[in-house]
């Protein structure tokens, strides 16, 4: 029970990335380029997401669904989601690349907390 409210947490409220060699996306194309055909794992959570061109989220964390929806919206990754029941609430987020290998989020348009992201 702790570990599936410390997911919800991080899905919610990422936590801060360590690293600095990150280059803003601000482009849907890009973005698009970066996750096509591939999964952003978040590995201590078991959690897998596929980011889908028709604009669903998909996937899994701790053996239940993740489910959601996404828009691009003047340079920032735009996401609602829901995960075991609990809604994820929408939030713009700034997305940053790391060569092709990472991607990491960060909340508020860039002003809050990040995740990193590793593509597979």
């Amino acid at each position: 029970m702790h570990r599936s409210i410390a997911l919800f947490l991080a899905l919610a409220l990422p936590f801060p990335a360590l690293a600095n060699d990150f280059v803003p996306v601000r482009d849907k194309g890009e973005f698009l380029s970066l996750v096509q055909d591939r999964e952003l794992r978040l590995s201590l959570y078991g959690l897998t997401l596929n980011v889908l061109p028709d604009g669903r989220i998909e996937g899994e964390a701790l053996g239940s669904p993740v489910t959601g929806t996404w828009t691009w919206n003047d340079g920032y990754f735009c996401r609602e989601m829901g995960w075991n029941g609990r809604d994820i609430a929408y939030n713009c987020q700034l997305v940053e690349a790391q060569d092709a290998s990472a991607l990491r989020f960060t909340v508020d348009q860039g002003k809050g907390q990040s995740a990193v992201f590793r593509l597979r």
